[in-house]
């Protein structure tokens, strides 16, 4: 699967991108977050606070409970508003 970082996310991990199979334990996108915040360090500070994230799957807007494949991409950005 391909993770895409956008604005503070992006600067906080490090990189704008990445590719990585699918976990066997992973199923969902919070189930996702659980495991990058598992990685530790900046993945931690990330993730360890969902509430302040959104996510898109294949460029659609989902809630956290959305299911997962190896070829999907997921983006992680933070709540956008509008002004």
């Amino acid at each position: 699967m391909t993770l895409l970082y956008f604005a503070w996310v992006r600067q906080s991990v490090g990189c704008s991108e990445e590719n990585l199979p699918l976990p066997d334990n992973v199923r969902t996108i919070e189930e996702l977050i659980t495991y990058l915040r598992a990685r530790g360090g900046p993945y931690e500070q990330v993730f360890g606070q969902p509430d302040r994230l959104r996510a898109a799957l294949n460029r659609e807007h989902v809630r956290f409970d959305a299911n997962l494949h190896n070829e999907d991409e997921i983006a992680f950005f933070p709540p956008v508003t509008g002004g």
